[in-house]
């Protein structure tokens, strides 16, 4: 039932319901994310996550809504777990079952709320590069490659965001970006200074196109999250030092913070409704436990 290895892509594997019950609570779930205008990526995800779980549900016999419970999600997941499924991938498909429970109790799919636990996720400490580790990167890059680097950690943008935004989002003066659709269809700003500003100015002579796509191929055409990833697989590889999207974005936050930005601006450049992903985002580092420390130690300050 499940796929043996992870696709490239989670619209790579298609889900064929044979329930028509089923079926149609699926396409009436996926046409809601649809209507409310979510992005592709919030689709796919949907599409995979809760596809998968329904035709584990035709495979074990449940072939209508109302033949979900509890326990055949529980069951589902502790089968994900014995699988070996990372613990966020476990958590990401509870979530997407459970909003998909709730959909159909407020369609009348079902008539009684299912109720259960999401898995608990383990807490690690997530990676951030050091200003040293920074350097090292960005010493490997060519001329590209160090624009989207500086881009990235700069403006703590989504890999999605970034693949999105022409050069005309960007106001080169103030060094303003506008992302016209971030996470959950929504606009917000945010913003780059004088040294990335500079390293997309070096990038932008190098293309033949320097009104379309921001980050270009080399053939002109606009890059895709995957080609980006492809470019961090190859730094990683050079410098022996592990970074990606996540990881970068998180740098933005740590640097910003020790910097001395505001929580609130830095909530509104993540695109964060709320604080509790900025806090997630912000662990301190034990250098940051050490200066706060020296500067305000209990006994020295005796």
């Amino acid at each position: 039932m499940f796929p043996k290895t992870k696709p490239k892509t989670k619209t790579a594997i298609q889900w064929t319901l044979t329930s028509v019950a089923l079926h149609d609570a699926y396409t009436d779930f996926i046409l809601d994310h649809q209507a409310r205008n979510h992005t592709p990526a919030t689709l796919a995800f949907y599409k995979y996550t809760v596809g998968i779980f329904l035709a584990w549900c035709e495979a074990h016999n449940v072939n209508d809504p109302q033949a979900v419970s509890a326990r055949i999600v529980r069951q589902y997941v502790a089968e994900l777990v014995s699988l070996g499924r990372k613990d966020t991938t476990v958590w990401d498909h509870a979530r997407a079952i459970k909003t998909m429970l709730r959909f159909w109790l407020n369609e009348g799919y079902i008539t009684t709320a299912i109720k259960f636990d999401l898995p608990k996720l383990e807490k690690k400490r997530l990676l951030v590069l050091s200003p040293e580790q920074l350097q090292t990167i960005l010493k490997a890059c060519n001329v590209r490659e160090k624009a989207l680097v500086l881009f990235m950690v700069d403006s703590g943008l989504r890999r999605g965001e970034v693949c999105a935004l022409n050069w005309s989002d960007v106001d080169m003066t103030t060094g303003l970006v506008m992302v016209k659709r971030g996470k959950g269809g929504k606009a917000r700003s945010s913003v780059i200074g004088a040294k990335t500003r500079r390293a997309l100015l070096a990038y932008r002579r190098t293309l033949a196109d320097r009104d379309g796509a921001l980050f270009q191929t080399n053939t002109g055409t606009r890059f895709t999250g995957t080609g980006i990833l492809s470019i961090f697989r190859r730094l990683t590889k050079t410098t022996g030092i592990h970074v990606n999207p996540h990881s970068l974005r998180r740098t933005f936050v740590i640097l910003s913070l020790r910097a001395g930005m505001d929580v609130l601006h830095l909530k509104a450049m993540l695109g964060h409704a709320d604080y509790s992903m900025v806090e997630k985002y912000a662990q301190l580092e034990d250098i940051d436990l050490v200066s706060a420390h020296k500067q305000h130690s209990p006994v020295d300050s005796l």
